[in-house]
């Protein structure tokens, strides 16, 4: 048997076997009967292969994680050097370099703004600690009435079940109605709301006057306002002004509501500041973290707070205390791959070489922006997007899985949110991949909607 013949033979095997045991995330499984999984062999930079060979380039991160490529030697080193030290311990009672470590350098990427970090595996995690603390801090602060929480229109913070309180997507939600609770969804800041002849910031400045209202009405009830700074993911990459991250925060101090930013999809870097709220010239009363913070390699979430917040915990009495935890808080491989990404941000200037990038991306994507048959071309820093025009609703329907199968034929991985087709690759594209990235883009694009 050839090598070319056991590798097909493989892959098909793989496949196999995964629609038999794997149920997939975020799938309607029956829709593999017409779309097949692709086994993936390897990764290696911005592409991954699968066991034919064939190679596609990871254009969306792998759900926007991996910041500096697959299998990358310098992440892969650090972390073979961990596993000779310390895989893992617990955190309560112990301690440990990697936690330490990370703790002071991401409070020192805050200027020390918020500096007490609390562990986790997943975005979502991070979301329900940043809630629960929310709560559990006005409760101790004599305010228990302040148990209300505040998204959105659009918002996505995640689908565990505190997380999906404050989760404004229908479809994750809709099913799990009565296991809820219900949140405040206020006017998404969303630059696409724009009526004829206003700007962004006037979008932002009349969402935030719809907070406001709100506030005044409920802010006696209210603990927290949750955002995604500067882009909406799961709402098709909805891009705003800055000027409402600057508004939202002046209100939470004037009303004593806290503001917790979701920075799981657009902190790393990803708007072009490590932190997007840097942008605004703000700093929340918690950021949560997780994706690339591990440069994609391990499950890693966390909370940072303020000393103010951490205060209000600390207590001789247990039951004021904050008592969640996880098996896996704190893990040093995690830990150790998420300090050799910030050393990889430090020594290779990934900041201003990725402006020079955007850039080129932005030059090269300019068929597409023009195209009769897209709007709303929009980007901030590493993040790309744009929205189709597909007036047949049934083609709409299946915009997003017409668009990734096409894509997946010519070496793209891409997946529309509904028909807002958006790019968010990693930082280590060269100027071929960019070119290669858009011509393809575009090609594929124009398949779909000719098909």
């Amino acid at each position: 048997m050839s090598s070319e013949i056991q590798l097909k033979h493989d892959s098909s095997s793989w496949i196999a076997r995964s629609l038999a045991s794997v149920w997939h995330p975020c799938t309607q499984m029956q829709h593999h009967e017409q779309v097949p999984l692709i086994a993936v062999s390897h990764g290696k930079g911005a592409w991954l292969y699968d066991h034919e060979g064939r190679r596609y380039l990871d254009a969306i991160s792998s759900w926007w994680v991996n910041l500096f490529g697959h299998a990358n030697p310098r992440i892969n080193a650090a972390l073979k050097d961990q596993l000779d030290k310390l895989e893992h311990a617990m955190l309560a009672g112990f301690t440990h370099e990697p936690v330490i470590e990370l703790s002071e350098q991401l409070a020192a990427l805050t200027g020390h703004a918020l500096g007490h970090a609390f562990y986790a595996s997943d975005g979502a995690s991070a979301v329900e600690i940043a809630l629960k603390m929310s709560y559990h801090y006005w409760r101790n602060a004599g305010f228990p009435n302040k148990s209300e929480f505040v998204c959105l229109q659009g918002s996505y913070h995640g689908e565990t079940v505190g997380a999906l309180a404050v989760t404004d997507v229908a479809l994750f939600k809709e099913a799990y109605g009565p296991m809820v609770r219900s949140a405040h969804v206020v006017a998404s800041p969303d630059a696409r709301n724009a009526h004829e002849g206003e700007s962004s910031q006037d979008v932002a400045r009349r969402a935030a006057d719809d907070l406001e209202r709100l506030f005044e009405q409920r802010a006696d009830r209210i603990a927290a306002l949750i955002v995604e700074p500067l882009v909406q993911g799961a709402a098709g990459m909805a891009m705003y002004d800055r000027v409402y991250l600057e508004m939202v925060r002046e209100l939470c101090n004037r009303y004593h509501v806290h503001l917790v930013a979701d920075e799981i999809a657009v902190g790393c870097g990803r708007t072009g500041t490590f932190f997007a709220c840097e942008q605004a010239g703000i700093w929340p009363d918690f950021i949560c973290l997780s994706k690339g913070i591990s440069g994609g390699y391990l499950p890693l979430s966390l909370v940072l707070t303020t000393d103010r917040v951490y205060e209000g915990f600390y207590s001789e009495d247990v039951r004021r205390g904050f008592l969640h935890s996880h098996s896996y808080t704190g893990n040093p491989l995690a830990c150790r791959a998420a300090l050799a990404t910030l050393q990889i941000f430090r020594e290779d200037d990934v900041l201003n070489r990725n402006r020079e990038r955007a850039t080129k991306l932005v030059t090269a994507l300019a068929p597409l922006a023009e195209h009769e048959r897209t709007r709303h071309f929009r980007q901030r820093g590493m993040i790309f997007a744009f929205d189709a025009v597909e007036p047949d609703p049934q083609r709409a329907s299946t915009f997003s899985r017409r668009f990734f199968t096409a894509a997946t034929e010519n070496e793209l991985l891409l997946r529309p949110i509904g028909r807002s087709v958006y790019l968010m690759p990693p930082y280590v594209l060269d100027d071929g991949e960019i070119a290669l990235l858009a011509e393809r883009t575009r090609r594929v694009f124009e398949q779909v909607i000719a098909g």
